[in-house]
């Protein structure tokens, strides 16, 4: 406990005496103004706004910047901080701010410029004030109490003749004086700062005597009348005085860029009169330079050749003349004869006309030409000529833009020639006669035309012409040949079979034709409470068919067909009304079952009647006897009423019915009966049957050693079947034929009629 409790204490005894501060502000200002001229005296104040709860124990540091540059720094136990500018100059110019930094926590101010007007004016020294022609003097040009980077400037009468740059505010120069007199010179400077400079004004003036050279070089030209080209010169230089000069004096003599000649106190030179120019005579002296100039004039004795073509437009292979020709020459002094021409490149071959003209053939290719003209041992050239041949037309290709035409409606015919120079003449024939004509001027583009056709064959009628020379025919292009689409027309739906004749489980056809060019599309509808689509397809032909395999009542209903070709323009057959009728096996399947019913209801009839007679026996007496002779195609049949009737129903292979009655032998008890006697009155039926071919609807029936012939024709089933049970019981004489064709029995009729008369 002892060490920690001395420890609090000291830690109170610190705390109580290190106090807490805080640094709020800090701010700079310039005094008297930052707007100052130069030698006024300046203060930059900076002050610390500090809040602490007792005496500061660490010395606040004060820092100013120039243009982020450090130029000042001080620790100061005040709250403030000054920084003197005595006497500004320029170099004073910038943005200052200052920072206070107290115990690790620093704040900067905000920036202010000072800006100062004003340098102070140069001062110029000579070395000396008087020299000689090509001696040197120094030049010293200083600028008083200024600081910063300077560049100083040396004038001789005015003229800037040498400037350079310093650190230090002087800097120094030598001159050098040609030619005798006076010269003035002074001096300026610039203060550089970042980012601007000022310029001072001009320095004190000092007066420089300059003592010219006793001698000086003598240039000559001979004739020094009027000079033509070709004329011989004689051209002279010398230096005129005393020069005393070791050695002597180095001459030179030039013509422009030609040197003529070069020597030691003495230069001649002949040369031929060319060009007009300045000729000099000079020579060097230690650091002195002499010279002396005149200007040779020379009228020109013809002048520059011109070479021109022939042609306005050039084409490879076209022959052409290229003339050269001089446009002025000297009377008297010259002929046109006198001058000669020859023609560069010597290249294609070209045939000489005489009087400057050659004629060659145009190459195929860009080629610049040039000639000469030369007389009196002066050569001049023309300027160049660029012949860019121009390249023939090939023939054009001619085609249909989209490659289709649609008979009747506008299409454009496109014309383009590979090869050509531009600009080309495209004209559309048509049979010949000329209907359009275009002028193409970029390359690659082709030539469009607008037509319209009504046949067919039309198509085969245009042509087209590309021409790129004036006055000549051009190529020619092949016939155009392109597809013509023929917009469809009188769509009809067919239905196969009849739309009147379609039956359950068939298979219907529906064909679409159309009268046009094909490939053409198809589409089925049907009209269900709107158009719905069964079926679509493209074919190459004119017509198409769509098949429904085995049809329902529920695919009647109203058919039609639409078609497109390549002209998109869509056609509608008519309405085709689509019938399905019951199908043959369902009308056979009602028909039995009608058939059935009225069987059923002839066989309750017959029951009925036979229980209300009972179970009497009647005795029947049947006989048959001719009615004719034995070639009489007729017969009797006497029956018995009272006797029991069978049929027997026979079907032959038309699904014709025929029938046929047999008679069984009386029971005794109908023999009984036929004893008493009859209780009705005995009834003869006489039947006149005509023999008739045999036919397989008859059926042979055979009992013993007769045969019995039953006509089945269009009998009743129940008939039918009921005569062919009683055939199967009961014996029968001779009968030939039993007719039943066409017999139509009720059911309340009486089956015992015609019952044949058994055969003992």
């Amino acid at each position: 406990m002892g060490p920690l409790l001395l420890l609090f204490s000291c830690w109170t005894l610190v705390g109580a005496q290190t106090p807490s501060f805080k640094l709020r502000s800090v701010t700079l200002t310039i005094e008297p103004a930052t707007d100052l001229l130069r030698d006024a005296n300046a203060t930059l104040w900076c002050r610390a706004g500090v809040s602490s709860s007792g005496t500061l124990t660490h010395v606040p540091v004060y820092t100013f910047y120039k243009d982020g540059t450090k130029v000042f720094t001080k620790k100061s136990a005040g709250a403030e901080l000054a920084y003197p500018l005595l006497r500004v100059r320029y170099s004073n110019t910038g943005k200052y701010k200052c920072r206070v930094e107290i115990d690790g926590q620093g704040e900067n101010s905000d920036t202010s410029k000072l800006t100062v007007t004003g340098v102070s004016v140069p001062l110029l020294q000579l070395s000396r004030s008087s020299l000689s022609e090509g001696e040197e003097l120094t030049a010293s040009c200083s600028a008083p109490d200024e600081t910063g980077a300077f560049f100083f400037y040396f004038f001789v009468d005015g003229r800037e003749v040498q400037d350079q740059p310093a650190r230090i505010n002087r800097a120094d120069a030598q001159l050098r004086f040609n030619g005798g007199g006076v010269r003035q010179v002074h001096c300026e400077y610039t203060v550089m700062l970042a980012p601007g400079s000022t310029k001072s004004n001009k320095s004190n003036t000092v007066t420089v005597s300059v003592r010219e050279l006793s001698f000086r070089p003598v240039l000559e030209i001979r004739p020094a009348a009027e000079v033509f080209e070709g004329d011989q010169l004689s051209v002279s230089c010398r230096p005129e005085g005393n020069s005393n000069v070791p050695g002597g004096l180095f001459l030179t003599l030039t013509h422009g860029t030609q040197l003529l000649g070069s020597g030691v106190n003495h230069v001649n030179s002949s040369i031929t009169a060319k060009d007009s120019g300045e000729i000099e005579c000079s020579f060097e002296v230690g650091n002195v330079s002499k010279k002396a100039t005149k200007t040779l004039s020379v009228t020109e004795l013809f002048s520059v050749p011109r070479l021109s073509v022939s042609l306005a437009e050039v084409f490879e292979g076209d022959r052409m003349v290229l003339t050269c020709s001089s446009a002025a020459l000297v009377a008297g002094r010259l002929s046109s004869e006198d001058i000669a021409y020859t023609l560069d490149p010597k290249g294609p071959p070209a045939t000489e006309l005489g009087a400057g003209r050659f004629s060659l053939r145009a190459p195929p290719y860009h080629l610049s030409y040039t000639c000469t003209a030369t007389a009196r041992g002066i050569t001049k050239h023309s300027l160049a000529l660029l012949v860019r041949p121009k390249v023939s037309v090939v023939r054009p290709s001619i085609s249909v833009v989209g490659g289709r035409v649609v008979l009747g409606r506008p299409f454009q015919i496109r014309c383009l020639s590979q090869w050509g120079s531009l600009p080309i003449n495209y004209t559309l024939f048509w049979r010949y006669d000329p209907l359009n004509v275009t002028t193409v001027s970029t390359p690659h583009q082709e030539a469009l035309f607008t037509a319209t056709i009504h046949e067919s064959d039309d198509i085969k009628l245009y042509m087209c012409e590309a021409a790129n020379k004036p006055g000549k025919e051009g190529e020619l292009s092949p016939r155009l040949n392109a597809s013509v689409i023929v917009p469809l027309s009188n769509a009809t739906l067919t239905a196969l079979p009849a739309p009147w004749d379609v039956a359950e489980g068939n298979a219907l056809i529906l064909i679409c034709g159309v009268t046009g060019t094909p490939p053409v599309t198809f589409k089925w509808y049907r009209e269900d409470g709107g158009a719905r689509l069964l079926f679509a397809g493209t074919a190459n032909e004119r017509s198409m068919a769509h098949r429904i395999h085995a049809v329902s009542r529920d695919h009647s209903g109203a058919y039609y067909c639409e078609a497109v070709n390549h002209a998109r323009n869509p056609v509608r057959s008519q309405t085709v009304l689509i019938e399905v009728r019951l199908a043959l096996w369902k009308k056979g399947v009602i028909a039995a079952s009608c058939l059935l019913v009225l069987c059923a209801a002839a066989l309750l009839c017959v029951l009925r009647f036979k229980s209300r007679r009972g179970k009497k026996e009647v005795t029947t007496e049947l006989s048959v006897k001719p009615s004719g002779s034995k070639s009489d195609d007729s017969l009797t049949v006497s029956l018995v009423p009272d006797t029991e009737a069978y049929t027997a129903a026979t079907v032959t292979e038309d699904r014709t019915s025929s029938s046929m009655w047999s008679v069984r032998p009386a029971t005794a008890a109908s023999d009984e009966d036929a004893s008493v006697g009859s209780r009705e009155p005995d009834v003869e039926y006489t039947e006149v049957v005509h023999p008739q071919p045999t036919d397989p609807t008859k059926v042979v029936l055979k009992e013993g050693t007769d045969t019995v012939y039953a006509e089945l024709q269009d009998a009743p089933p129940g008939v039918v079947a009921a005569a062919a049970a009683a055939a199967a019981d009961h014996e029968y004489g001779s009968l030939q034929y039993a007719d039943l064709k066409n017999t139509n029995l009720g059911p309340d009729e009486d089956y015992h009629h015609g019952l044949p008369v058994p055969v003992d």
